[in-house]
């Protein structure tokens, strides 16, 4: 195999892992929203902070061990991982704020779908999207990038 032909593998293999633990940080984000936010009736913003507080430490870990696999400077990583979080969270609760206030989507309701608070559930996993392709971006092109010995 050529040296592209092992290039393009790599990267799909990455892509599928990081899709992987991107699932498994959307369910424990939503799973602790929802149970905060929905349930223990937790206002939209603590619940959102506290769901992805637990999803971005699932998502350091296994990004930086199985993903990405890097032996840099895990502190440098983790710094990065960070600032790459708050960036992209602010864009997220930027896109939920449009959503929620000026598209007032917030006591939206639908008939078919038995959730109390669909609307806030409805632009919660929205605006995840937007939080999820803008990290990966960052991520693949800050945080984990390879770097020669002498970067290290």
């Amino acid at each position: 195999m050529d040296n592209k032909a092992s290039e393009i593998k790599k990267t799909l293999i990455q892509l599928v892992k990081y899709g992987i633990i991107g699932v498994s940080n959307t369910l424990i984000t939503l799973i602790t929203f929802y149970v905060l936010n929905t349930l223990l009736n937790v206002p939209y913003v603590p619940a959102n902070v506290t769901g992805y507080v637990l999803g971005v430490a699932n998502s350091f870990f296994w990004n930086r061990t199985w993903v990405f696999k890097t032996k840099n400077n895990w502190r440098r990583e983790a710094v990065l991982f960070v600032i790459g979080f708050l960036l992209c969270w602010g864009l997220q609760i930027l896109f939920s704020w449009v959503l929620l206030e000026v598209c007032d989507m917030k006591d939206l309701t639908i008939s078919w779908l038995p959730m109390k608070k669909a609307g806030q559930n409805i632009v919660m996993i929205l605006s995840m999207v937007v939080y999820t392709l803008a990290n990966y971006a960052y991520n693949r092109t800050f945080t984990f990038r390879e770097q020669s010995d002498d970067q290290q």
